[in-house]
């Protein structure tokens, strides 16, 4: 769908750093835009910096945590008040804990479960009413979502989750129904992958991608396919553990002692970092 200076782009995470890239392309494609983000000082700085850049910008923000339930019929009330058609829904607020399972907390788990698999449900099912057929749902995913890694196995949970909700129910809704998209980005620079994660993939060689370039994907993604991954090995590797699982335990079997050392340095307390803001 195209933007129509009407029909309005929504995007959760808004003020971290694939949210700010995405809002920036969103914007100077024209679409109008609601920013939603949990913490109100970063989002309006950004909603400043938009302003500034695209003065004849449509732009609205929200400050919400969508791991409460509340927060969910709020952001439906704003736009039911508003009488607001959703052209794009962008679900990419996330949180990750880079730990094994038994030094996570029960509030780790939690988070991960609440605002990266139940956030999207929720918000998903409540602004339904607001969207048609020609309107489009991008679920922000990850290749660790098809790719059991250690260190992240809640992590990886609620991304294969988030996969198979959008794939049921972009089949649910058939044509008649939003499109309903997953991307599937791979280590990203951004705060989320900061301390111990970055020095593991700077370790282990892997591939990291800017906001930019993951925004740049989701555009893409608007004009093809329902499922876009990124990254060329990773791809491989998502394909080999489809078809070849006992392959990758051996190849990932083989660097679980180099990749839990700098799990274990990860301060297994500290709360999960947000990716999306």
């Amino acid at each position: 769908m195209q933007p129509d200076g009407q029909t309005w782009a929504l995007v959760t995470g808004a003020s971290g750093g694939i949210g700010r890239a995405i809002c920036d392309r969103l914007l100077a494609d024209g679409w109008p835009l609601l920013m939603v983000a949990r913490r109100h000082v970063p989002l309006a700085a950004l909603e400043g910096e938009l302003r500034a850049r695209y003065p004849n910008c449509q732009l609205a923000s929200l400050a919400l945590d969508l791991a409460q339930e509340a927060s969910v019929s709020i952001l439906a009330d704003w736009c039911q008040v508003r009488d607001l058609r959703l052209g794009l829904l962008v679900n990419g607020a996330g949180v990750q804990a880079f730990a094994p399972l038994q030094q996570q907390t029960d509030a780790q788990i939690q988070a991960q479960l609440q605002l990266n698999l139940l956030a999207p449900i929720r918000l998903t099912r409540a602004l339904l009413p607001f969207m048609d057929g020609r309107s489009q749902v991008v679920n922000l995913g990850s290749t660790f979502g098809d790719i059991g890694y250690p260190g992240f196995s809640v992590y990886c949970a609620t991304k294969a989750g988030l996969h198979q909700f959008s794939q049921a129910l972009g089949r649910e809704l058939g044509a008649e129904g939003p499109r309903i998209c997953l991307l599937a980005p791979r280590a990203t620079d951004t705060e989320l992958n900061a301390g111990g994660v970055a020095a593991l993939n700077r370790a282990m060689g892997n591939g990291v991608d800017s906001p930019q370039q993951v925004a740049a994907a989701l555009m893409a993604l608007l004009k093809g396919r329902r499922r876009r991954y990124l990254g060329g090995a990773e791809r491989l590797y998502v394909l080999l553990n489809r078809l070849f699982p006992g392959l990758l335990d051996r190849v990932l079997g083989s660097q679980r002692e180099k990749i839990l050392q700098f799990c274990r340095e990860e301060h297994p307390a500290a709360t999960p970092k947000e990716k999306q803001a």
